[in-house]
């Protein structure tokens, strides 16, 4: 896959990032890519953190995947830093290519370049073929999650 390059999201990406967050039964019920405000807004706010990177995966000119890497400083592990991995799509015609591997691997790497000693993601219950795709990769399950919408 050394077609791919994976690099800093830019605001003009974020009509692909938001039409991927919607391909999924689960993103159609909350994403609005028809109206990329709120998203701007949001992605203004991640562009000005330090601590973010929203990253794009990029094929021959066209985005085919996106992830977004936050690093958390905390107190635990003796002071040490983790990262948190979100918002994982692959373009749907790119799934099963390799690409989320190499993609993950991406966020690994960059976690451990800025000094995170655990790297750590969220995904919904209802994606189980997600979970296996990130067992495959090494992750554990490990804690159970809870939301409140507010």
């Amino acid at each position: 896959m050394s077609d791919i390059e994976i690099r800093r999201a830019t605001e003009a990406d974020l009509p692909d990032i938001v039409a991927m967050l919607a391909d999924d039964p689960l993103g159609a019920t909350r994403e609005s890519p028809d109206d990329l405000a709120p998203y701007r807004s949001a992605y203004q706010a991640i562009a000005a953190d330090p601590q973010q990177y929203l990253a794009v995966a990029v094929r021959a000119g066209r985005t085919v995947g996106t992830l977004q890497l936050t690093v958390l400083p905390g107190l635990s592990r003796r002071g040490a830093a983790r990262s948190l991995i979100e918002a994982v799509r692959i373009h749907a015609d790119a799934r099963g290519s390799g690409l989320g591997t190499q993609l993950i691997e991406w966020a690994i790497e960059e976690s451990r370049a800025r000094g995170c000693v655990l790297v750590q993601l969220t995904s919904d219950a209802s994606r189980i073929e997600a979970h296996r795709f990130y067992e495959r990769l090494g992750f554990e399950a490990s804690h159970l999650g809870f939301k409140r919408l507010l």
